[in-house]
C-alpha cells in the first residue's frame, strides 16, 4: 500500500519556517523565494487537512497543532540526515547493526566481549542503545534487543543466553578492617533499591545468620553497587557475571556461597524471522550464542 506522507520539499519548507518563524528567513536559508515557501506549507496545510499556521497581517506563528508537529517533524528530519550522512561515509560491503540492551549488561558483560566480535566480523559495526523496558521490536529501528526474559516479547523471536545468579562480594580492604573470624552478619551491607529483600532471601536459601538483612546504604544501580563494593563500603550482592573480571583480579573477593536461585534470564530478542538479506544479523546471533555458552561454562 502506498505510504501517505507529505513530500519532503514540504516538510523542509515547513520545518525552516517553524524554526526560524518567519517564511522569508526560511526561503532564504533553503535557497528559494518567500512564495515558494508559502506554496509548500499551503499543500502541506491542504494534505494534512488543517492550519499549522496562524495569519496575523503580513506575520505568521505556529498554530497549536503545528507546534507539536513542527517537533516531529525536526526529529524526523535530523534523524534522516544523521543516518544518511553515516551511510555516506559508510565504505563499500560494509554493514552496521544496532543493539538495544539493559545498561548494565551491555556495560559490564556485552562490551567488553565485543572486541572479538569485531575482530571476527569486522565490516559489521555494531552500534548500542539503551532500554530498560521492554518494547515492540518491530517498527523500533532495533535489529535486536538484550533484555530479560518478559512476557511483552511474546511474538517474538527469543532466544535464552544466561542466567543471573547473585554472590555476595566485597574489597580485600574491607575484610582487612575487620578481625579474623568475622562473619558475613558482622560486615556492612549494600542493597539494590529494586531489589531490597534480596539478602532476606539470600540468608533463607543459605541459611547464614543475617540479623537485620535491611540495614545497609542502597544505590539505584548494580554499576553503583559494584563500585561501592570495590571501594570498600561494604558487601554487595550482585550477579556473578557483572563481575567475573574484578573477581580474576582480585580486586573483589567472594568468601561466600553463591546463590543458587535465578534471579532473572537475559535472553536475545530478534524479529520473527530472519531473511537471508540479514547475514550481519545473523552474524552477531550466532557470536553472541557462543559467548553467552562460554561465560555460562565459566
Amino acid at each position: 500500500m502506498r505510504r501517505r506522507i507529505p513530500s519532503s520539499s514540504a516538510l523542509l519548507a515547513f520545518e525552516a519556517a517553524a524554526r526560524h518563524g518567519s517564511f522569508a528567513r526560511a526561503a532564504q536559508e533553503l535557497a528559494l523565494t518567500e512564495g515558494a515557501i508559502s506554496r509548500q506549507i499551503a499543500r502541506l496545510e491542504e494534505f494534512l487537512g488543517m492550519a499549522l499556521f496562524e495569519r496575523v497581517g503580513n506575520r505568521v506563528r505556529l498554530a497549536p497543532s503545528g507546534v507539536r508537529y513542527a517537533a516531529q517533524v525536526r526529529e524526523i528530519l535530523e534523524r534522516l540526515e544523521r543516518e544518511s550522512q553515516y551511510l555516506m561515509g559508510q565504505p563499500a560491503g560494509s554493514a552496521s547493526l544496532t543493539i538495544a540492551a539493559i545498561p548494565t549488561f551491555a556495560t559490564r558483560w556485552l562490551i567488553p566481549r565485543l572486541k572479538r566480535f569485531q575482530q571476527a566480523c569486522p565490516h559489521i559495526t555494531v552500534h548500542i542503545a539503551e532500554r530498560l523496558e521492554p518494547f515492540v521490536l518491530a517498527g523500533s529501528g532495533f535489529d535486536a534487543a538484550l533484555h530479560f526474559e518478559h512476557p511483552a516479547w511474546a511474538g517474538m523471536r527469543s532466544h535464552h543466553l544466561l542466567q543471573e545468579l547473585l554472590i555476595p562480594v566485597c574489597s580485600p580492604t574491607l575484610l582487612a578492617e575487620y578481625p579474623e573470624g568475622s562473619t558475613l552478619n558482622d560486615l556492612p551491607r549494600l542493597h539494590r533499591m529494586q531489589n531490597p529483600d534480596a539478602w532476606q532471601r539470600y540468608a533463607q536459601e543459605t541459611e547464614i545468620s543475617l540479623s537485620n538483612p535491611a540495614v545497609g546504604a542502597r544505590f539505584d544501580l548494580h554499576t553503583m553497587l559494584i563500585e561501592a563494593a570495590i571501594c570498600g563500603l561494604g558487601v554487595a550482592l550482585v550477579p556473578r557475571l557483572y563481575v567475573e573480571t574484578e573477581l580474576a583480579q582480585g580486586r573483589l573477593l567472594a568468601p561466600w556461597p553463591q546463590s543458587q536461585s535465578v534471579a532473572k534470564n537475559f535472553c536475545l530478542v530478534l524479529p520473527e524471522p530472519l531473511g537471508l538479506s540479514e547475514a550481519p544479523l545473523q552474524a552477531f546471533v550466532q557470536w553472541i550464542l557462543a559467548e553467552a555458552k562460554a561465560g555460562s561454562g565459566q
